[in-house]
């Protein structure tokens, strides 16, 4: 019923979790077609419409939710930043900084995954020093930007929690 369910969608069954047993093969994908083995063929295809178009935006946040730890992560730090930035009044150009940062860090999640998934589709279940580089580089753009991330946040909340601490 909608997005993110490989029963009734084609599209989820796609992006399942690798481990269900639609899918053989290293990483989830047969060696020989590196394509998930389901009853029909998966159709891709460019949108017709903006809908389907958000409806596909949907579908990969809903895998990301669902399937990755980091993403998850980096939601409850969501959950907790925005918490804070309320309870202690942070102005609006820092919640500017705030939420700017915060959907360039979930993006970069969104995107590493992409990125995995692709080197895993075509590598399989072989090694390749250029998948290994490829990965890793896209998992160090992640860290470079959750860095950046808690920086600019201390930045931003430590005067806020010092002024807290001076007894006045």
């Amino acid at each position: 019923a909608g997005c993110c369910d490989p029963e009734s969608c084609s599209q989820c069954r796609v992006w399942a979790n690798t481990r269900d047993d639609t899918f053989t093969g290293g990483a989830g994908m047969s060696p020989e077609t590196r394509m998930p083995l389901s009853p029909e063929p998966p159709v891709f295809q460019r949108a017709a419409t903006w809908q389907q178009s958000m409806r596909y935006a949907w579908n990969g946040l809903c895998y990301v939710v669902r399937t990755q730890r980091n993403f998850q992560i980096h939601l409850m730090i969501t959950v907790g930043v925005l918490s804070a930035g309320s309870l202690l009044g942070i102005t609006l150009v820092e919640w500017c900084l705030v939420l700017i940062l915060i959907g360039g860090m979930l993006a970069l999640e969104c995107l590493n995954t992409a990125i995995e998934a692709v080197v895993d589709l075509a590598a399989g279940s072989e090694y390749y020093e250029l998948a290994k580089i490829s990965k890793d580089v896209s998992a160090a753009a992640c860290w470079l930007g959750a860095l950046t991330s808690a920086i600019v946040g201390l930045i931003v909340f430590v005067p806020y929690i010092l002024a807290l601490l001076v007894i006045k």
